[in-house]
C-alpha cells in the first residue's frame, strides 16, 4: 500500500480513529493487525518471512538476556545468521549466482549454485536491519529484552516505517509502543502530523514524480541522448531522489505522529553539506548511524591510525553500497563515497577548502556524479552515460531528447527549486512556527495554496518510492 495512493488515504484515518476509540490494552493488537494488512497489500506471502525472523529474534533476545558466557554470543549469532541469511537468499542470490557463474566459467567448471526465480520482498533491508539492531542492543546490555511477543512484532512491523525506514533503534520505539495504552489524542500533534504528510505528498507528487518521468526517459535511451539532456537528467535525479526519499520519511513521521508515536528524523537538508562526511551525517541518518555503531566502531573506528581508519571507512561504504542493491553499480557508488570520506578523514579539516558556497556546490556535484552509478541499471550504461556526457560533440546540439517541452522543463525546475529552497528557509528561520502564529486567514491560505499546487501540478500516478526496492 503506497503512501501516495487512494487506499492509504482511507487506511490511515480508519487506523487512527479506531486506535483512539478502543481500550488502550487492545491498541497494540490493532496496530499489529493494521501493519500486517499494510504489508500484505504488496505481496501477502512474504509476511511469512517476517513471521519467521520475528520469532527467531524474539526468542534470541530472551535467550541472550538469560545466558552467560559464550552462549550469549551464540544466540546473537543465531539471530544475525537468520536475518542475514534471509537477505542473502531473497536479495543477493541472483547477484551471487551470476558472479559465481563468471568465476566458475573462467575456471572451466559448472556453476554449482542453482538459479532461483525470487521476487525481492519489499523493504527487506529496512526491517532486517531494524531487527538486528534489537538483538545487538540486547547483547550489549543497552536494551532489556521485550517479553511481549506482540509488542516486539509491532516494533519490527510498525507500518509507517516498515518498508522504507527510518531504521528505528529499540530504545526509541519500544518504550513508545509500551506507552500506547495511555495515549490520548492531541489536536496539536495531529495538526503537526498532517502538515508533515501534506508536505511529503507535495514533494513526492509535485516534484519527485515529475522529475522521475524526465529521468526515466533519458536513462531509457542513454545511447541516443545528447550531453545537455544527460546533464539535466543527472541533476534531476539528484533532486528526484532527495525529494522522493524525504517525502516518504515525512509521511511516515506524520502518520506516526497522528498515533502519538514519534519517529526519528532521517534527513537534515543533506545538499547543504560542506563535505562528504557532513553529507552522511545529514543523509539517511538512521542507516549511516547503524553502520557507524554496528560496523565502523566495532572495527576500531578512527582509533587505530589513518590506515585503519581508511580501511574501516571503505568497508562501511562498500557494505552500504551492497545494502542498497545487489549490483556492482551500487558497489562503485559506495566506493566513490567511501574514497571521498576517507580522503577527508586523512586531513585535519573535514570540510573541503574554499568558501562556504563553493564547498557546498562541490559536494553537491560529487554526489550528483555518484548518483549516475546508483541510477544506472549496469556499469556499462553508467560509463556510456559519462562518456556521452563529456564528449565535445554532444554540446553542439540543440536537442532536448527525453526532456519534454521547454515549458514543462522550466515549470518542473521552478517547482523543484522552490521546494528545496523553501525547505531550507523553513528550517533556518522557523517558518512553520511563524505560520502557526500568523492570522488564521493567512495560515489557511497557505494550506489551500499547497492543496491547489498538489491538484494542478501533481502527477498522481501511484508511482513507488525509490527506496522501496531496497
Amino acid at each position: 500500500m503506497l503512501f501516495n495512493s487512494f487506499e492509504y488515504c482511507l487506511f490511515l484515518p480508519l487506523v487512527v480513529l479506531v486506535y483512539f476509540a478502543m481500550p488502550g490494552r487492545l491498541r497494540w493488537g490493532w496496530l499489529l493487525l493494521a501493519s500486517c494488512l499494510f504489508y500484505m497489500a504488496f505481496r501477502p506471502i512474504y509476511i511469512l518471512i517476517l513471521a519467521l525472523t520475528i520469532g527467531i529474534d524474539y526468542a534470541a533476545g530472551l535467550w541472550i538476556a538469560e545466558a552467560r558466557g559464550g552462549r550469549r554470543k551464540a544466540y546473537l549469532g543465531l539471530s544475525l545468521v537468520a536475518n542475514l541469511g534471509v537477505l542473502a537468499v531473497f536479495k543477493y542470490w541472483p547477484f551471487l549466482h551470476q558472479n559465481a557463474g563468471w568465476l566458475f566459467q573462467l575456471a572451466g567448471a559448472r556453476n554449482p549454485l542453482p538459479a532461483l526465480d525470487i521476487v525481492l520482498p519489499i523493504g527487506l533491508s529496512f526491517h532486517t536491519f531494524q531487527a538486528m539492531s534489537y538483538t545487538i542492543e540486547v547483547y550489549r546490555g543497552a536494551q532489556a529484552p521485550e517479553r511481549h511477543l506482540g509488542r516486539y512484532a509491532l516494533y519490527v512491523m510498525y507500518f509507517p516505517q516498515l518498508v522504507a525506514g527510518p531504521i528505528e533503534r529499540p530504545q526509541n520505539l519500544l518504550p513508545q509502543l509500551a506507552g500506547i495504552d495511555d495515549a490520548r489524542f492531541s489536536a496539536d500533534a495531529a495538526a503537526s502530523g498532517m502538515r508533515l504528510i501534506l508536505w511529503g505528498l507535495l514533494k513526492k507528487v509535485v516534484v519527485a514524480d515529475r522529475l522521475a518521468s524526465l529521468v526515466d526517459s533519458v536513462y531509457f535511451d542513454v545511447g541516443h541522448a545528447d550531453s545537455p539532456a544527460l546533464l539535466v537528467a543527472a541533476y534531476a535525479f539528484s533532486v528526484d531522489i532527495v525529494c522522493d526519499f524525504t517525502a516518504y520519511s515525512d509521511i511516515a513521521r506524520g502518520s506516526s505522529r497522528l498515533l502519538g508515536i514519534e519517529l526519528m528524523q532521517n534527513f537534515d537538508r543533506p545538499y547543504e553539506s560542506r563535505s562528504l562526511t557532513e553529507f552522511w551525517r545529514r543523509w539517511h541518518i538512521s542507516l549511516s548511524t547503524w553502520f557507524r555503531d554496528y560496523v565502523y566502531v566495532p572495527l576500531g573506528g578512527s582509533r587505530r591510525g589513518t590506515v585503519a581508519t581508511v580501511r574501516n571507512l571503505m568497508i562501511v561504504f562498500l557494505l552500504s553500497g551492497l545494502w542498497h542493491g545487489a549490483s556492482w553499480t551500487f558497489v562503485i557508488w559506495g566506493a566513490i563515497h567511501g574514497s571521498m570520506v576517507a580522503a577527508s578523514a586523512s586531513r585535519k579539516s573535514k570540510a573541503l577548502p574554499g568558501r562556504l558556497g563553493l564547498r557546498t556546490l562541490l559536494v553537491f556535484n560529487v554526489v550528483t556524479l555518484a548518483w549516475i552509478f546508483f541510477r544506472a541499471p549496469s556499469i556499462g550504461q553508467a560509463f556510456v552515460y559519462l562518456e556521452r556526457l563529456v564528449r565535445a560533440g554532444g554540446w553542439l546540439t540543440k536537442s532536448t531528447h527525453g526532456l519534454g517541452s521547454p515549458g514543462q522543463l522550466v515549470i518542473t525546475a521552478l517547482v523543484a527549486a522552490g521546494v528545496l529552497v523553501g525547505e531550507g528557509l523553513a528550517a533556518r528561520h522557523d517558518l512553520v512556527g511563524k505560520l502557526l502564529a500568523a492570522p488564521r486567514p493567512l495560515r489557511w491560505g497557505v494550506y489551500y495554496a499547497a492543496i491547489v499546487a498538489f491538484v494542478c501540478l501533481g502527477r498522481v500516478t501511484n508511482q513507488q518510492f525509490i527506496y522501496f526496492q531496497f
